[in-house]
């Protein structure tokens, strides 16, 4: 028998017992902690002294009434069930074991067999209906933890119980029966877990629920009952699709009730139950509501046309998505209802255009005009108040606070006036216009920006907030989007845009001039959070608005009537200040504002405190940068700033926040300003080694001790410098990686810093730590450790000598790594050339070049190059690292090379790295080799290892962008005369052409592009594709004179000529600001003219080129995209004409010439998606994304990470045709590879369904999408397979631990 049976048993033998069975209980009151404790002695004692705690109801909301540890004493459930009989005469009993037991049934362990089961339901029932309220609200609260514990047919006890409680005569029963509904629904397991419990109580309560509604006798339980079903829908409204008929026809006559709560929950339930209807229910309610609008004119209740409005609110918030089709019907009426003297029916108009706005922004676009202009005419409608003029607001800017306070007090108020909900949607609704039509930008800042700006005087508290919510909106819009790059990339419209906005910002200060010294709070929070946001929009603005702008910072620093939230605020606020606007705004108040931040440095709240210390060290930061000269004379507040800081610095009792901060601060002071603090130095620098012993402050305290190491005052840190190095050093055996990272970091800029003034003995310690962290494991570590070493290797030579050997054994078996980042291999040349440039080097020149070599060297057989292609470039870069650093040592370095390279000897290992070398080093090592050189390189070309070729080529390439005069003229002739090797000599001068200074290639540049042209119309790819990039890299060399020469090429050259035209353009682009932009810029339209070539490849290079811009340099074709639009969605479509069949043998294949047009073309539209999002009518695009779901296997997976990511962007427009897109996805996911299929097909259609499932996992996580019936079909479809189920199970547990990635190379 299990425990909880046991229990239950127990309660079975008591239930007939008397008082006398409990003689020697006594009980034990545990005063401290308020528990009473069950030991030996008599029940009457035990009663008796619980009730004197138990005397008021009140007092039970102070008390923690619990019988502690009732299963240790064996008792457990059965007493607790025992003292829950409510025949027994004492409440305190029953309250106290109903507490336990929902403390019981809240622990994972417990576990009920059926019998216990049916008894503690049956006693929670029963003391649902306790004469004691106390009892009743914990037994419902016992329903929740309950349900998850008890079989499925015990819950449905409990609910048909609860149900018939609800038509009970008595009010508080049916009260208890409603919050117990509604703890019970909302402890059920949603439908999307795949649990049926939900759905069948549900559909066992629903009829119960429609019967309470549709009576009229008794409106609480109607209410009551429309609560639960309101509820009940929100949840669970998918998996009720069989009654939504009858819900909808319970609930639509509800709508002409005589009572106005019972409409309000109507109106609730019926927003609820559109979102998951089906269509053609849906189209009944719409028309059933618009028919029953009547004209503005017709004489009707203003009740009803109120609820009906409200009503067309709720579905649009809910289920906008679904009313885009009666829009064109519904918004005129909306709008005429608007005009009406009704100022409750005017709000309900507005939040109904607000929904609509925000759900079918597209469908709203014939309307946005209309609508503009209510939201201007109803912000300011304000019958009952009459705001000053302007006159006499300038002249009450010029009074006093004190007079500005007492005329607040004075303030009109009328608890009857509903004007203010009317101006609150507006302002609210504007908000929806301006987020939900960023094309119509300009506009707004012609129209809206000045009339929200002129309702910043806003009297009522509410509907400010809302309007300084508004003009943030429109300000977060005028961001200029991710990727674009400084003024480089501003386009013209954005250019516009700010141009107004700088326009606005005068207006804006002066209208928040009074709001910033307002008494509320709130409004004052508005201010800072409306300034910062311009801020960071208009970068500078605000500089000449300084004085009313740290006036209002002052008001609010200053300010301890209020809470600390507005101190806190205004720091924030000045701190992000100081980061946007020039420091000299700064100088002439840094008096005014230095004493207030000062005093909230020292304040007692822990938050102040950090976020003070944080504006210090960014004042510091800003007013006396190291980079450039002091402008301002900083002895007037250097004292008082050291002593704030060091007062925190040396406390031990704060908040570990405001310790880092004030290390952090301690750092930037002695780092920019430390040639002023006198005394105050050495106590500074002392402190920072006191915090760097510390675990908790280590690494504030080391990224501290960098900033005071980089300065350039030079301070000397003497004092430190003998103890701080060996506790870095230990440091670096530490596991935490940002101390290690932060330790080298420190320990390199002391290196350069102090130099030899290091101790060293504590250099030493050092240096021993380190080849520990040269190794791959993990590289960023790595490059720190070697800048480290090559900067103590110029700075103490001598104290490298000890391990210099394990240091570079460590380098050379990281150089063999293929993973090898370029920011090490940079590292370790640097290390490597101070090795040999001490004097005397620490390691000698040609034992270091035959370490490194090595590998190669040793190799035993010539099996081909048994390292990685990129270890060769690696080692190639640092024997040229090293032939630089020495340049006496460089021609005979490259006389080995060259003998190694022609040797018959040597391995081809040996040969492509002698190429690769030479191809570094022969720039530096002088003409001797070079005239030898061609030969050897000539006859490499022609050896029969691919490698050697590769390397040679490339090598041919480097030394002649060297020597141009001599190797230029003859690599063109190679051309010419060695068509076989023409590939190979082609790389050498796209190799040539990159390494060479582009006026040295001046006079070539004829020759080369005519040699160039000729080899346009070749028949290998590959070839045309190097010709393409050597044309892109020739025309780098004179933008203006050979950019205007490809229209010629374009408009007469034959389709592979025009084809790598076109790529060679996507070689002029990339992704760093450039000289040739604007020139390109002015080309991109002519180029992408080619969209409409007749040949199939000249369209798919266009495409290419096309990607590349949107990816790398989206401002290049920005402004063309309405024109390069519809020609890209038409090659996204299929094409029949371009479909053949082929046979091969006995069978058939399908060949779709055009498929790599559209893979192309869907490619472009994913990179759209991520840097020209703005300029996208997103509903078109989705049009041709649905398109995409049913194309061929490749198109089908781009579209599906599409859809994933656009359900992310903008998933208003994906929630308008989710329906129509689940179709496609069902298909992916059940389609079944036919029997005999060869492997890869399997795999292929694994790997589709995988990508449908991400996108459905995508499209599951905008709310209202699970409300829809067709996307709770397919879930309850993938549920009930098994292999769907655990691959959706398996997609949410990756998207739920690997974070998403917001882009994907595609270029």
């Amino acid at each position: 028998m299990s425990t909880a049976a046991f229990h239950i048993s127990s309660l079975l033998e008591k239930m007939t017992s008397s008082d006398k069975d409990f003689s020697g209980l006594r009980l034990i009151p545990a005063v401290k902690n308020n528990i009473y404790d069950i030991d030996k002695s008599p029940l009457s004692n035990r009663v008796l002294w619980a009730a004197m705690n138990f005397s008021s109801s009140s007092e039970t909301a102070k008390r923690r009434l619990t019988v502690t540890n009732f299963a240790t004493r064996g008792l457990g459930l059965g007493l607790l069930v025992d003292w829950l009989k409510p025949e027994s005469k004492a409440a305190v009993r029953r309250f106290m074991a109903t507490s336990d037991l929902m403390s019981e049934l809240q622990k994972d362990s417990i576990q009920l067999d059926e019998d216990s089961e049916r008894k503690v339901v049956k006693m929670l029932l029963r003391l649902l209906e306790d004469k004691n309220g106390e009892v009743q609200n914990l037994a419902v609260k016992c329903l929740g933890p309950l349900v998850g514990k008890v079989k499925e047919y015990q819950v449905e006890t409990i609910v048909d119980a609860l149900c018939a409680n609800m038509r009970s005569d008595k009010e508080q029963l049916r009260d208890i029966a409603g919050i117990g509904l509604k703890t019970v629904l909302s402890e059920l397991p949603a439908a999307a877990t795949g649990s049926g419990l939900a759905t069948n109580v549900c559909r066992k309560i629903t009829g119960q629920l429609t019967n309470a509604i549709a009576q009229q006798e008794d409106v609480a339980v109607q209410l009551e009952a429309l609560d639960i079903l309101s509820d009940m829908l929100s949840r669970l409204g998918a998996p009720l699709g069989a009654f939504h008929a009858s819900l909808l026809h319970c609930l639509l006559p509800q709508l002409s009730s005589p009572r106005l709560a019972v409409r309000k929950r109507a109106v609730g339930a019926l927003g609820h139950l559109a979102a998951a209807c089906s269509t053609d229910l849906f189209i009944e309610l719409a028309d059933h509501l618009l028919d029953r609008l009547p004209g503005p004119r017709a004489p009707a209740s203003p009740a009803t046309i109120r609820t009906l409005i409200q009503c067309l609110g709720s579905v649009g918030r809910q289920a906008g998505h679904r009313l885009g089709a009666h829009l064109d019907r519904l918004v005129p009426l909306v709008e005429e209802f608007c005009n009406l003297d009704d100022d409750e029916l005017r709000e309900s108009c507005l939040q109904a255009f607000d929904a609509f706005l925000r759900k079918c922004p597209k469908e709203m676009g014939p309307h946005v005009p209309n609508v503009t202009s209510l939201c201007l005419q109803y912000m300011k409608h304000d019958p009952n108040y009459n705001y000053d003029s302007d006159g006499d607001e300038e002249q009450m800017e010029t009074e006093d606070s004190e007079f500005s306070e007492q005329e607040s007090e004075d303030e009109y108020s009328d608890d009857d006036d509903m004007s203010w909900k009317v101006r609150r949607a507006a302002a609210k609704c504007m908000a929806a216009l301006i987020s939900s039509r960023p094309d119509l930008l300009s506009d707004f800042h012609c129209t809206l920006a000045p009339a929200l700006i002129r309702r910043f005087k806003e009297r009522e508290e509410n509907v400010k907030a809302d309007v300084f919510g508004a003009y943030i909106v429109l300000l977060r819009q005028t961001r200029p989007p991710k990727g674009w790059l400084e003024a480089v990339e501003e386009p013209t419209q954005t250019g516009s845009n700010f141009h107004m906005l700088r326009g606005q910002v005068p207006l804006v200060i002066k209208a928040l001039q009074r709001q910033l010294k307002d008494r509320s709070v709130r409004a004052r929070q508005g201010c800072f959070s409306l300034l910062t946001e311009l801020a960071g929009v208009l970068p500078g603005s605000l500089a000449e608005h300084m004085p009313i702008l740290v006036a209002g910072i002052v008001f609010s620093l200053v300010d301890r009537s209020s809470s600390s939230t507005i101190r806190m605020d205004a720091l924030a606020f000045l701190q992000g200040l100081l980061g946007t606007e020039p420091a000299e705004a700064f100088h002439p108040h840094l008096p005014t504002l230095l004493p207030p931040v000062m005093a909230c440095v020292s304040d007692p709240f822990y938050k102040i405190a950090a976020e003070a210390l944080l504006v210090l060290q960014e004042l510091v930061r800003a007013l006396w940068p190291v980079d450039r000269p002091r402008m301002l004379d900083p002895e007037p507040y250097v004292g008082e700033m050291s002593a704030a800081t060091l007062a925190r610095l040396r406390a031990t009792d704060l908040d570990q926040e405001v310790k880092e901060r004030a290390i952090s601060c301690m750092g930037h002071l002695v780092g920019h300003l430390g040639d002023r603090l006198g005394d105050d130095l050495e106590p500074s620098l002392l402190l920072l080694l006191d915090r760097l012993r510390n675990e908790i402050t280590r690494l504030p305290a080391v990224k501290a001790l960098t900033l005071v190491a980089v300065s350039p005052l030079r301070l000397d840190l003497q004092p430190i410098l003998a103890d701080a190095l060996p506790i870095l050093a230990s440091f670096l055996r530490k596991n935490q990686r940002a101390l290690r990272l932060a330790t080298l970091a420190a320990l390199d800029a002391l290196a350069q810093s102090q130099g030899l003034s290091l101790p060293p003995s504590a250099v030493r310690s050092v240096l021993a730590e380190l080849p520990a962290l040269v190794n791959e494991s993990d590289m960023h570590v790595a490059q720190l450790a070697v800048d480290f070493l090559a900067t103590v290797t110029q700075a103490q030579p001598a104290s490298l000598a000890e391990v210099s050997g394990p240091v570079l054994s460590e380098l050379l078996r990281l150089l063999r790594s293929p993973l090898l980042p370029a920011g090490v291999l940079v590292a370790a040349e640097g290390f490597l050339q101070a090795l040999v440039g001490t004097r005397p080097p620490c390691v000698d020149y040609a034992e270091l070049i035959s370490l490194l070599t090595a590998p190669v060297y040793d190799q035993a057989v010539d099996g081909g190059p048994g390292l990685h292609k990129q270890v060769f470039h690696s080692l190639a870069r640092c024997v040229a690292a090293l032939a630089a650093a020495c340049p006496q040592e460089a021609a005979g370095t490259a006389n080995r090379l060259v003998c190694d390279a022609r040797s018959p000897k040597s391995s081809t290992a040996v040969k492509v790295l002698a190429f690769l070398s030479l191809a570094e080093v022969g720039q530096v090592a002088g003409p001797g080799p070079q005239r030898e050189l061609k030969a050897v390189l000539l006859e490499a070309l022609g050896s029969p290892s691919e490698d050697v070729r590769a390397a040679a080529s490339y090598a041919l390439g480097r030394v002649g962008a060297g020597n141009l005069p001599d190797f230029l003229p003859f690599l063109l002739g190679q051309i010419e005369a060695e068509p076989r090797r023409q590939y190979l000599l082609l790389h050498s001068l796209r190799e040539a052409l990159g390494a060479a200074q582009p006026d040295s290639l001046k006079p070539y540049a004829e020759d080369i592009w005519a040699l160039l042209f000729q080899r346009c119309e070749g028949t290998e790819e590959g070839t045309r594709g190097v010709v393409a990039e050597c044309i892109g890299k020739l025309v780098l060399v004179n933008p203006p004179f050979l950019l205007p020469r490809f229209r010629k090429q374009l408009a007469a050259g034959q389709p592979h000529t025009r084809s790598t035209v076109i790529t060679a353009v996507k070689f002029l682009i990339s992704d760093q600001p450039h000289p040739i932009d604007p020139l390109l810029k002015s080309f991109i339209g002519e180029f992408m003219e080619s969209l409409q070539d007749p040949d199939l490849n000249v369209r798919r290079a266009t495409l290419a080129f096309f990607n590349s811009a949107v990816h790398n340099k989206p401002s290049l074709v920005r402004d063309l995209l309405d024109d390069i639009l519809p020609l890209l969605y038409q090659e996204t479509k299929i094409r029949r004409d371009l479909i053949r069949e082929v046979e091969m043998g006995p069978f058939k294949h399908t060949v779709d010439d055009g498929l790599d047009v559209r893979k192309a073309a869907f490619e472009c539209m994913y990179s759209l998606l991520e840097s020209c999002l703005g300029q996208l009518d997103i509903c078109e695009f989705l049009n041709h994304v649905e398109d995409g779901l049913k194309d061929h296997y490749d198109i089908r997976m781009l579209t599906f990470i599409m859809l994933a990511r656009l359900a992310t962007l903008c998933p208003a427009p994906v929630l308008q045709r989710v329906d129509r897109l689940i179709e496609p996805l069902r298909a992916t996911c059940t389609a079944k590879v036919k029997a005999g299929s060869v492997k890869q097909e399997f795999e292929k259609q694994d790997e589709l369904k995988r990508s449908a499932m991400r996108a459905v996992a995508a499209l599951l996580t905008i709310p209202e999408v699970g409300k829809s019936p067709i996307m709770a079909d397919f879930s309850s479809q993938i549920r009930s397979n098994p292999e769907l189920a655990v691959l959706f199970e398996s997609i949410q547990k990756d998207s739920a631990s690997v974070p998403s990635t917001d882009s994907m190379e595609l270029s």
